[in-house]
């Protein structure tokens, strides 16, 4: 048997970090249940699911929790009697959502709030339950969601691995035989960031492999693509690309290539799931640079046809995108360090 029975952890986790984490483990070991509130302002850029998200990842694993976001657009004011009814009676709806869909309406009341703020008493006074402080100095953590929204990059040690993958920048270099490769891995040594090559030269390489265990005289060019093979190679691709925690993560191509890829050998566009949208894509013109084939390539014939079909694909897509022609190495930093000098909640790109 535990300390608690139900104990309330209340916040707007914007982000959540390991203060955050703590708080949460912190009562959940000494209560039966945690019911966990994410009551996010719709003013507020990253998005309250997103939120949920991540916490509920993070503590998957930790025994009676449970998240639920709400919204919560009443004004800040710790001294008016009248916004602190608001609060409270939005925390109390909130409570019952968890009852109601435990199928326990009777016991939404909390015995203990566990928090990391001041108002924490007067909160917990209100719902008729203790208040257990917890790191209210954050020696155990120093950090605030204000910091982590001001540098991410500094705070960066202090988020979970669900937030990191949220937060982080990813850049997608494209499209096909016109350099990416070697643009990418530049960047990618420039800004120190992880590097995803492109899986789908990979996929092609297992599948000459195959071929040969059917016909050891099997050649690239025989081989028989369907509509799964770029299934699976936008899949991966996406899982490669999100599965980084860096706060910069820098691709060569992502699952969208598949596509183009599917039109060139089904004959039509191919409906694949695309995952999310990069921060930046960074499209390399095929004018200027010569085409190396290395045994892979499908031909040079095709890349004006590819520029053109990624141009108009990724504006209709609304992906915010830049052609590099000339100083492609010097234009790109340029842009990628503009990128990262933007608020880390930057909208609606905030990833689930």
């Amino acid at each position: 048997m535990k300390e608690f029975g139900h104990a309330l952890v209340l916040g707007k986790f914007y982000p959540p970090h390991n203060g955050h984490h703590h708080l949460i483990e912190t009562a959940a070991a000494r209560s039966e249940r945690t019911t966990v509130t994410v009551l996010a302002a719709s003013a507020e850029k990253i998005p309250l699911e997103h939120r949920v998200r991540w916490l509920t990842e993070t503590h998957a694993t930790t025994p009676g929790v449970r998240i639920i976001g709400d919204l919560d657009d009443h004004p800040m004011d710790f001294d008016s009697d009248e916004v602190w009814s608001l609060h409270t009676e939005l925390t109390k709806a909130v409570l019952a959502r968890r009852a109601i869909a435990d199928g326990e309406p009777g016991k939404a009341g909390v015995d203990v709030v566990f928090s990391s703020e001041k108002y924490g008493d007067e909160l917990a006074r209100r719902l008729g339950a203790q208040h257990v402080p917890v790191d209210l100095d954050r020696v155990t953590h120093p950090v605030s969601g204000t910091a982590v929204r001001t540098d991410p990059v500094a705070n960066w040690h202090h988020l979970a691995p669900a937030t990191q993958r949220g937060l982080g920048w990813k850049v997608v270099v494209g499209a096909e035989s016109t350099g990416t490769t070697t643009l990418s891995t530049q960047l990618a040594n420039h800004f120190g960031a992880p590097w995803i090559p492109e899986y789908g030269r990979e996929h092609t390489e297992h599948k000459l492999a195959a071929a040969r265990a059917f016909d050891t005289n099997a050649t690239v060019d025989g081989l028989v693509w369907t509509l799964g093979d770029f299934e699976d190679v936008a899949r991966e691709q996406e899982r490669r690309i999100q599965s980084r925690t860096a706060p910069l993560v820098i691709a060569d191509n992502d699952a969208f290539a598949a596509t183009v890829w599917g039109e060139r050998y089904l004959g039509f566009r191919p409906n694949l799931f695309l995952g999310t949208a990069p921060d930046l894509y960074l499209l390399t013109d095929h004018a200027g640079v010569p085409f190396e084939q290395d045994g892979w390539r499908d031909g040079e014939h095709l890349r004006e046809w590819m520029t053109g079909l990624f141009e108009r694909e990724l504006t209709a897509r609304g992906v915010p995108w830049l052609k590099l022609t000339e100083d492609r190495f010097a234009t790109a930093v340029t842009a990628v360090e503009h990128l990262m000098r933007q608020d880390v909640t930057r909208g609606s790109r905030s990833r689930a």
